[in-house]
């Protein structure tokens, strides 16, 4: 993990910015007013309530670590906005703002690239660069919502990288995000999902945060989850379940199964069937939900999107067998609002 040789202000808790600033002879009044500033995503020289001496000395031992906006394009079918961000170090991350009737939400990444080789997921070609601090997964909600000019008050967690796997940052970001003095997202308007790392996942469940937990499933038996998922070789189905099982009678939270629907791999009849049968199984009468998913197509992966047809024919298998499901509504289809290709492109031609 990349650690900053400043700290790092933005991934401090109130309490620990109190602390820091009072230890460099500031007054502890000082912490508020960089901790409002930062939650704006102002820098040092904007802060206008600060002294300049003040401002100069903490910026030699400290730092703000928003990211800048790389590229930003904006759909003109729906008004989603995806972002190409770069951090202080030069790595390159993707957020998308998504505009619904109930306010806006945004997709964060929570690592620079990805090691869990998901072959149909283009976030994972160049494998992972490194693990982002809280401060830069904080810092795209900050920066998105203040080019915007609006509140942002729903949070996904299904940009790039694998939040499970950079665990720690991930659990100290859900604590700021939720902050009342900060940006004040409540749990329950966060979302964040996980390939299935199981021993994180009980780990998660302790954390007594209603976020929702959604689980990248993308098929329904071991060998066809394995094919496109190396990460089920080390957890495969049955741990899994299993683990989402005790997830919710240890939360009480609902959970949401993804599913991408991959021509010709995953997508049949029969394979709805199956879906059906490895959810009934495990999670019995709890509650869950299946958010079905056309595959989108990426230039550097052979696999390509389900006919129409096709994703009628599974929602009604999966209907017939009274499971919940619907597909997700593609927005900023003109601007290729998915994650990952922009970050692959600006590496090569960085």
């Amino acid at each position: 993990m990349d650690i900053p040789n400043k700290a790092d202000l933005l991934s401090m808790l109130p309490s620990e910015l109190e602390t820091f600033i009072a230890e460099q002879g500031e007054a502890k009044f000082r912490a508020a007013q960089i901790y409002g500033w930062m939650q704006k995503g102002v820098s040092w020289d904007k802060m206008m309530n600060l002294p300049k001496r003040t401002k100069e000395k903490l910026s030699e031992i400290a730092e703000i670590r928003l990211p800048s906006i790389r590229e930003k394009h904006v759909s003109k079918l729906d008004g989603t906005v995806k972002y190409l961000f770069e951090t202080c170090d030069g790595q390159f991350i993707e957020s998308v703002v998504m505009r619904y009737h109930h306010g806006n939400s945004i997709c964060v990444s929570s690592q620079a690239g990805c090691r869990m080789g998901c072959k149909f997921c283009a976030s994972t070609l160049n494998g992972l660069a490194r693990n982002l601090l809280p401060s830069e997964i904080l810092g795209q909600i900050i920066i998105a919502s203040a080019d915007i000019g609006e509140r942002i008050s729903n949070v996904v967690m299904m940009g790039i990288g694998e939040p499970l796997d950079n665990y720690a940052n991930v659990i100290r970001f859900l604590q700021l995000v939720n902050l009342p003095d900060g940006l004040n997202i409540g749990y329950r308007h966060i979302s964040l999902s996980t390939c299935g790392i199981v021993p994180k996942i009980y780990e998660l469940a302790e954390q007594d945060m209603q976020i929702t937990l959604s689980i990248s499933l993308h098929a329904a038996n071991d060998t066809a989850r394995s094919a496109i998922m190396p990460v089920n070789n080390r957890y495969p189905l049955a741990e899994l379940m299993t683990a989402c099982r005790d997830y919710f009678d240890i939360t009480g939270r609902r959970i949401s199964f993804e599913y991408t629907l991959i021509s010709g791999k995953n997508d049949s009849e029969k394979d709805a069937a199956e879906l059906a049968g490895l959810l009934k199984h495990y999670m019995e009468a709890r509650p869950f939900h299946v958010n079905l998913i056309p595959v989108n197509e990426v230039s550097e992966r052979d696999f390509a999107r389900s006919t129409d047809d096709d994703i009628k024919k599974f929602v009604s298998a999966l209907e017939k067998r009274r499971i919940n499901a619907t597909v997700r509504r593609r927005l900023g289809s003109d601007i290729n609002a998915s994650c990952g290709q922009l970050r692959y492109h600006a590496q090569k031609d960085h």
